[in-house]
């Protein structure tokens, strides 16, 4: 491989060594601990290629996670390397101020005419977390030109994951997110995670969703509808571990929220863009209608930092019958609607149309039922997905569930054992998540597989020697 090939003679031991040594001395990592911030250096990745990377050992490795859950199309892409180039050669920026550029009006109507409803105007971003910023703050706007000042609260839910900016970041519901971290919490309401494999010891899966609607649904009337801006969700908590609600969960939670006039925001920023083999899949998989839709990372396939909302026409209508013609939707980005972005992101979208969707949609059956096969392991207590993301979730023991609390480093043990085996995965505590390129191939999706098993094998010895788990 001629990338593998290159970086070896480039990341000869010495300079890889003098990497990590300048990285320790001024590369703040980002969710670093207290006692390594600003000392800290990590995996250095030199390449990629399709679904594989090399790490600054020339090791190659399948990228699990494929990235950040967003090399949608694969390393590697001379087209969307190509188009980069040329649209920063015909235009590197304009200000989204006072002026516009055609890329962003063309990616705005190709996105509208694949979102669900309504959904028709597009707001463009750098990101998820920004992404999601934007849908608060055009909650509150909306609210404020309605004469409804008071009707900001935010539903969230324990597991959740939103982003990193300061509102954002407040609606988090992962376990040590917020531990040592400030957020605007007198505007967030946290409601349980939608995870079937934590609910009530007895209780069926029908039953646990009546309870999630039904705790939804007493929490409006508690708090008072008149008082709740916005309920913001993931179709499938992501970073909490591929949390897959039950079915028709989403569709009655969506009705309960236009009933009282709550704005259902989809947080779509990992699956959309066929993770789970459509380009928005609220609705396709899900069947719950949203206002508003966030999305990010495989937008442009982690080529470029884009991201946005897709807000629905009758927002907008309201806002232009009101009595506040003058009010300003006072936020922006200085990189809104960047052109070379959505350059990247037609060309994107252009190789998701073109097939990958499609390969998608057909290899994810396979790809679940793969994966699944590793609940024969004692230590697996469950594996899970939706399209072609997945968690496997460890266990002390499968009558308890018990998250193995004597060690909250097994996903890492694990992560450790998979990259000695040429297999990137991404540790979440007790879990490890796979999130591949959608490019993935069945044979590649057996060698995936294989090495995870021995991986996760390898922990369980480990865990064994050392007397923390019996097995």
């Amino acid at each position: 491989m001629a990338a593998a090939e290159k970086f070896d003679v480039d990341g000869s031991a010495g300079m890889h060594a003098a990497t990590v040594e300048r990285a320790e001395r001024h590369l703040m990592q980002p969710w670093p601990t207290a006692g390594a911030i600003g000392a800290e250096a990590r995996s250095l990745i030199g390449s990629g290629d399709g679904i594989y990377i090399v790490d600054g050992d020339g090791k190659r490795l399948i990228d699990g996670p494929a990235g950040m859950w967003c090399v949608n199309v694969g390393h590697r892409r001379e087209e969307l390397a190509r188009v980069m180039h040329d649209q920063a050669m015909q235009l590197s920026y304009n200000t989204p101020w006072y002026t516009m550029n055609s890329p962003s009006v063309e990616l705005a109507e190709r996105l509208a005419a694949h979102a669900p409803g309504d959904l028709n105007h597009v707001f463009f971003t750098t990101g998820g977390s920004s992404a999601v910023e934007t849908a608060l703050r055009f909650m509150q706007f909306y609210n404020n030109v309605r004469g409804r000042p008071e009707k900001k609260l935010i539903l969230s839910r324990a597991g959740a994951y939103h982003g990193s900016t300061y509102l954002s970041a407040s609606l988090n519901g992962r376990p040590r997110d917020r531990d040592w971290m400030d957020g605007a919490d007198e505007l967030v309401v946290k409601l349980s995670s939608p995870n079937p494999f934590r609910r009530p010891a007895g209780m069926s899966v029908a039953a646990f969703a009546d309870m999630l609607v039904a705790e939804f649904r007493d929490t409006v009337a508690r708090i008072g509808a008149d008082r709740i801006g916005a309920f913001v969700a993931e179709p499938v908590q992501a970073s909490g571990g591929v949390i897959v609600p039950p079915e028709g969960y989403l569709p009655r939670i969506a009705e309960i929220c236009r009933a009282n006039e709550i704005l259902y925001v989809s947080d779509e920023v990992v699956t959309a863009f066929g993770r789970i083999g459509h380009v928005f899949a609220t609705e396709h998989v899900f069947g719950a209608a949203p206002d508003m839709i966030t999305f990010a990372k495989g937008v442009t396939s982690g080529y470029f930092p884009l991201g946005g909302v897709m807000i629905s026409d009758r927002l907008m209508e309201e806002l232009r019958r009101s009595n506040h013609p003058d009010a300003m939707f006072a936020h922006g980005l200085t990189y809104s609607s960047h052109p070379v972005g959505c350059a990247v992101a037609l060309a994107n979208l252009d190789l998701l149309e073109g097939g990958i969707l499609d390969h998608a949609r057909a290899v994810a059956p396979y790809f679940q039922a793969r994966l699944k096969t590793l609940e024969d392991l004692d230590i697996v207590g469950e594996v899970r997905g939706a399209g072609l993301m997945a968690c496997v979730e460890c266990v002390a023991d499968r009558e308890s569930n018990n998250p193995l609390k004597l060690d909250n480093e097994v996903g890492k043990r694990i992560d450790a054992h998979c990259h000695e085996l040429g297999l990137l995965v991404r540790p979440l505590i007790n879990m490890c998540v796979m999130s591949p390129p959608l490019v993935i191939s069945r044979a590649q999706i057996d060698d995936m597989v294989a090495i995870l098993r021995e991986g996760i094998s390898r922990t369980m010895d480990d865990l064994r020697k050392e007397g923390v788990w019996r097995g």
